[in-house]
């Protein structure tokens, strides 16, 4: 009961922020969660303002303890990890080609990413879906 309350304020006290910090050194690629935010009573051009945005998102770069978080700063986490073998697939028209490659980079749902496909070795760019498929000429 004791712990729901004290999350509870925590949250709303958060949510009434003009800013967002950092609340600890948080390393690239880490999940940010509730634990790892705190409001700021001033206001920063470019910073999250609301913790349903940032709960959850994948840290780009290292965010320092008392600095806002930006922007560029997050992205969604990655579902696709450097050099993963992945699906590649093309539809259009009634047409359907799927093939493997291997990715460039890491990327999250949305989010374009470079593939190498293994068959011809060139390299597509393809929208990332949520079951970790490559979807290319889109």
């Amino acid at each position: 009961m004791i712990r729901t309350t004290l999350l509870f304020l925590f949250l709303a006290q958060v949510a009434a922020a003009d800013a967002l910090l950092a609340n600890r050194a948080i390393p690239s690629r880490s999940v940010i969660t509730a634990l790892d935010i705190r409001p700021s009573e001033h206001s920063v051009p470019g910073a999250y303002t609301d913790p349903a945005e940032v709960i959850g998102m994948e840290a780009r770069v290292t965010i320092y303890p008392g600095r806002p978080i930006r922007r560029g700063d997050l992205m969604a986490p990655a579902v696709v990890e450097r050099n993963q073998i992945v699906s590649l697939q093309y539809a259009t028209n009634g047409l359907f080609i799927e093939t493997e490659g291997r990715a460039l980079g890491r990327a999250g749902i949305g989010d374009l990413i470079r593939v190498m496909n293994l068959n011809s070795r060139t390299t597509v760019t393809g929208r990332v879906g949520p079951s970790g498929i490559v979807e290319v000429g889109k």
